[in-house]
């Protein structure tokens, strides 16, 4: 008698082990394939981060480049230096200027010391109308000049 039972009890559990199997197989594939998903979503972030900061950072090297003409230009000989815009008028804007750049990589230099009133920094001297020499410098940089991905724009205020 304990023959027929406990060949009974085998033959109802048949093919359980399979299903169970089955469905442990479909969790760890399942596990496996958002794994390899979010690896590749990181790895495209990480990308698209070093090629944003690339551009920034030759934005940047830009600037300084003209800021460092611009200051050879002023303790030269001729004492000046001719900027992009030497006048107030009209308004610029870097974005709208960004936008219509074709190019990976441009300047726009601005003059803007006669643009508002100011004073001299010292105190108790008398107060001059001229600044000296302020310049907006606006510089539009990419990651790779050939196959662009990513670009930068910096505007900075250059007092030489």
């Amino acid at each position: 008698m304990s023959r027929f039972v406990d060949i009974r009890t085998r033959r109802r559990q048949r093919g359980a082990v399979l299903y169970v199997a089955l469905i442990i197989l479909i969790l760890l594939s399942l596990i496996g394939i958002v794994g390899m998903r979010v690896s590749g979503m990181q790895e495209r972030m990480s990308a698209n981060y070093m090629r944003t900061n690339q551009a920034f950072q030759l934005a940047e090297r830009d600037a300084r480049v003209v800021e460092a003409n611009i200051q050879a230009a002023i303790d030269g000989a001729s004492g000046n230096y001719s900027a992009d815009q030497e006048v107030c008028s009209p308004v610029f804007d870097p974005l709208t200027w960004a936008e219509g750049v074709t190019a990976t990589a441009a300047t726009y230099t601005r003059r803007i010391d006669k643009c508002f009133a100011a004073s001299s920094l010292k105190l108790g001297e008398k107060q001059s109308e001229q600044t000296g020499n302020i310049y907006e410098v606006t510089v539009l940089s990419s990651d790779d000049p050939a196959n662009a991905s990513a670009t930068a724009v910096i505007d900075t205020i250059f007092i030489p």
